[in-house]
């Protein structure tokens, strides 16, 4: 994939940030509730779906913290083909956080911040400024976020008990977010194990999907890979989602449902904080089994199906009417009808 500077865009000003931050809050909101009405998970892999994208919101939420009032830098936006924050902007958190007693120290006094400002509104009638702002920000940030809820570029899921009617036994999760797509992405995998105690494999387990599994490729390819370095594992199934691209008026692609909603925006026909999110679930699964290697090191591997592919479109309900009458060759190829969502009402930038 072609790195351009709009994987790492800036926005124009302090107001578009508040306006993008709201945005993506409210729709990834919308989207878990969403996912769990049009039942697109099961109960089990509802629950990790949230998990990970509270990680996500958790994430984003504090690097509205950090850039609040830092005149100097701001978030980066990847505008083509994500719409969610540069994957480096989760590394700075997490690197952020690590050193975070650091800077505690040379933060000011919470007690005699609160004096200033209280001086400086009462007393002198006078707006406190901007870089005491920061100081203020800073330390709710260093204060209140914890780097263990940061979504990094990987997170590792537990390994537990497949729900009933599972084709397997046990299964995981993980999540990882895509450095050259800059989009997060959750998968599952369901597989047995033939051991008596399947903890004295975690490790290796963890170790491969780490290696393995943490980037966007062909599933069919991915299964491969971790059904090749385990080979005390029978993996049976593994579904991705992948979460985007987010169409929204910040985005500068080539994307149809992108340029539908840009230009329907620039000719004042839907409003500004119009949306629309795309969601892909692809899964893939194990049948008969195959020998690979030579006599001295012989391995049973899965054979697995074609990849099952199913693309969704999340929007409220104008933009599905607009994207009805400007992109239906996009709608057509879907998995079902594009799924409704609220409308966001924003003040405007």
């Amino acid at each position: 994939m072609i790195t351009t500077p709009l994987d790492s865009a800036l926005l124009d000003s302090k107001e578009q940030y508040v306006f993008y931050h709201k945005m993506v809050d409210f729709v990834l909101k919308e989207l878990i509730v969403s996912v769990q009405q049009e039942k697109l998970c099961s109960q089990q892999e509802l629950l990790i779906f949230k998990q990970y994208s509270d990680l996500l919101l958790y994430s984003i939420e504090a690097m509205r913290i950090k850039y609040m009032y830092d005149e100097e830098d701001n978030m980066k936006v990847d505008l083509t083909d994500s719409g969610f924050p540069n994957y480096l902007e989760f590394r700075f958190l997490y690197n952020d956080l690590e050193l975070k007693n650091e800077y505690i120290h040379k933060l000011t006094d919470t007690v005699s911040l609160k004096e200033e400002f209280l001086d400086t509104l009462l007393k002198k009638k006078q707006p406190v400024r901007r870089d005491r702002l920061f100081q203020a920000s800073s330390i709710v940030y260093y204060k209140s976020v914890n780097q263990k809820f940061i979504f990094n570029r990987f997170v590792q899921g537990k390994i537990i008990n497949a729900p009933k009617g599972s084709n397997a036994d046990l299964m995981t999760s993980w999540s990882f977010y895509d450095v050259s797509h800059n989009r997060p992405f959750i998968c599952y995998l369901y597989f047995n194990y033939d051991g008596k105690r399947i903890m004295d494999e975690k490790e290796n387990i963890y170790k491969v999907l780490k290696e393995s599994a943490d980037r966007q490729m062909p599933l069919d390819t991915m299964a491969y890979n971790i059904d090749r370095k385990l080979p005390n594992i029978q993996p049976k199934h593994i579904k991705r989602i992948d979460l985007g691209p987010f169409h929204n008026v910040f985005a500068k692609d080539e994307n149809k449902i992108t340029h539908a909603i840009l230009t329907g925006i620039s000719k004042k026909e839907i409003p500004l904080e119009s949306y629309a999110l795309s969601l892909k679930i692809d899964e893939v699964f194990s049948g008969e089994t195959f020998t690979e290697g030579g006599f001295f090191s012989k391995q049973t591997m899965q054979k697995w199906s074609d990849v099952i592919k199913q693309r969704y479109v999340f929007a409220p309900h104008r933009i599905i009417q607009l994207l009805h009458n400007q992109t239906p060759e996009v709608l057509h190829k879907l998995a079902k009808s594009p799924i409704e969502l609220a409308s966001l009402k924003i003040d405007k930038i």
